[in-house]
Parts: structure tokens; sequence; C-alpha cells
């Protein structure tokens, strides 16, 4: 799911004597791995993900870890485990968050099964820098997302994030990890930026579609080509850190439009809707996998939202038949509709 590959990588290799696997990045053939064996009505996710695990079993990977929660993620492992044990896949399957909830014991348990010489001490610590890592990785992407489509030499965030994210892998330590992170912060804020009045469009839906570039066909890129400032909310540090907070403050701001937490992330996005109406942005762009149950109910209430701030909504819905040049096409006309609305104004 994004680059958050990298501090899991780091994290499993410093705590566990194993070889540790990168999996595969996701291609047209993970799709059609996970759309031939998964059900016809089940969310892209789920797909994605079971694509991916068969491509790591083919590799010869032998235990596989999933963690996943919220919706219907969060019971994906008993499912996914069946399809491929059913496929003559033999391997260990640890699921660390079942059903939304962390069970810090079993954790314990089944990475001793899998490594005896496991220490939590070690674990603990190394676990931190995890965390520091993701944190520091979120706020690079929140400058890149305001940036990229300005800068004045074209591909420099993308050159220069891929040179942080090859450094935090080498990372030996927290100082080490810091002062990296600093020295790239310094270094992406004096990329040469070409920057004035802008257009502002915020980025809402359901998580896995939107930390995933493939599976949203680089939306964000798309966007940063029209010269548009893109905010988005969803990340790894809102999920882990945030999220239980935050949502206490959105159940006071969409009072008026509804009154119930809706499931997964879609109260979330009410109030995200309701914030982005009331900083006057430029557009709002709602995208997700088809069918994703929460995200679907919440449509109505975020039209409503936009009839009463008077901001463009765009809705996305992805699934293994959809088109690219469809999905760009409607940016296009988005972009236009968006854009004329701003002179007039």
């Amino acid at each position: 799911m994004g680059d958050y590959n990298v501090p899991i990588y780091y994290l499993l290799t410093h705590i566990l004597h194993c070889k540790v696997q990168k999996p595969p990045k996701i291609s047209d053939r993970t799709i059609e791995l996970g759309n031939k064996y998964s059900p016809s009505f089940v969310c892209m996710p789920f797909k994605y993900t079971l694509g991916t695990l068969l491509e790591s079993l083919e590799k010869g990977a032998n235990v596989l870890l999933q963690m996943g929660g919220g919706c219907r993620y969060g019971y994906y492992y008993a499912l996914q485990k069946e399809i491929l044990k059913e496929e003559g896949y033999t391997f260990d399957f640890i699921n660390l968050v079942t059903a939304g909830k962390t069970d810090v014991k079993k954790i314990i348990h089944d990475f001793k099964q899998i490594d005896t010489k496991f220490s939590i001490l070690k674990s603990g610590y190394h676990l931190f820098i995890t965390m520091k890592m993701i944190r520091y990785m979120d706020k690079i992407d929140i400058m890149i997302r305001k940036n990229i489509g300005f800068e004045k030499n074209k591909g420099e965030h993308i050159r220069l994030k891929k040179q942080m994210l090859s450094s935090f892998e080498k990372t030996k330590g927290y100082f080490s990890l810091f002062f990296t992170y600093l020295q790239y912060r310094k270094k992406f804020k004096n990329i040469r930026i070409q920057k004035g009045k802008c257009l502002k469009v915020g980025v809402i839906g359901e998580l896995y579609t939107i930390m995933e570039p493939f599976a949203n066909y680089d939306l964000e890129m798309m966007l940063s080509q029209f010269k548009i400032e893109v905010t988005r909310f969803t990340n790894a540090t809102y999920l882990l850190f945030q999220k239980k907070k935050r949502v206490k403050k959105y159940l006071k701001r969409v009072k008026k439009y509804s009154k119930n937490r809706l499931g997964a992330d879609a109260l979330d996005n009410v109030g995200r809707m309701v914030y982005l109406g009331e900083k006057k942005y430029d557009g709002v762009i709602h995208i997700k996998s088809s069918f994703c149950t929460p995200e679907i109910g919440v449509m109505p209430i975020l039209r409503r939202v936009a009839n009463d701030y008077e901001i463009p909504l765009l809705f996305f819905s992805f699934d293994a038949n959809t088109s690219k040049v469809g999905m760009e096409t409607r940016l296009e006309a988005f972009y236009d509709m968006i854009e004329m609305r701003k002179k007039n104004e």
C-alpha cells in the first residue's frame, strides 16, 4: 500500500531472524490473479491483496503477514487463507489485526513460533523507529502534494523522494533516521517552485484506494499536471495515531448530516467534506473501490454537503474494468469546470 512497505520491511528485517521478502510491486498481473480467484462482488482491495499474496507465494514465501480492520477488510484473512489453501499452497498466515482489534499477546506468540530468537525489547525499539519513519514519510508527502504541480524542474520531487526512501531503508537507529529526515526535509524545501494563486482540490474516500496509487491510476499525479494543489487527509499516521480522536470531532461537525458513525471512514469523509467547504476549496474528489458499502452509503450525504457549500464534487469508483482513458476524460472536464468557475468568481 503506497510506500509503506519501506518501514514495514525495515521493522521485519530488524526483529526477525528470517529472510524477509519484499512484496512484488502491484501490476496488471496482480489484478488478474486477484480477480481470478476472488468472489466477483468483493471490493477491490481484497483482490489487490490476494493477488499480492499469490505472487509472494510464487516467489517462495512460506509465512504471510496481514493487518487490517474497520470494515470487511478485517475479515479478509479467513477467506483469503481458504482460497490460497484450495490452490495448493502451504504456508503460515499471521493476521496482526482481526476485526479492527490488535491482540499484542497473540502477535508475540505468533512471532515466537516462526522465530525462537524473537526479542520483545528489541522489537519495541525498532517498532518505535518504524512509527517515526511513517510519520516522517507522511509529513514529506504532504509537502509534495502541495508543491509537485509547481516545481520548476519536472520530476524533482519524485527523484528526491526515491532517494529518501532508499536512505530510510538503510537506517541504523533513531538518530540516524531523524537526521536523514531533517536533511531531506531541507532538500524538499529548497526545490524551486513557481506558484501563485492556484486551484485547490481535496481528495477523500476509501483508505486503500486513496493510499495505493495503482488502485486509483495515480490520481494525485494527474491532478498535479493540471497545476492543482492537492489535499489528502488519509495516511498511515492518521489511521494509526489520530483517527480515534478525530472521529469524535467529526461527529460534532457533521451533526446536521449524520448522527451515526456510518462505518469505516465514511463519517470521516463527511467531516472532511464540511471542512473543505468551509475553507472554500475549488473542488472535491471522492474515490472508492466498487462494492465498498460504507462509501456507497455516504455518497448521498456528500452530495448534500456539496450543495450546501456550493462546492463541485466528483465521484470515482474503481474496479478491474475501470477505464483509465475514461477517468482522464472526466478529470479534464472537472478541471475545466472548476477553472472556469474560479475565473468567474
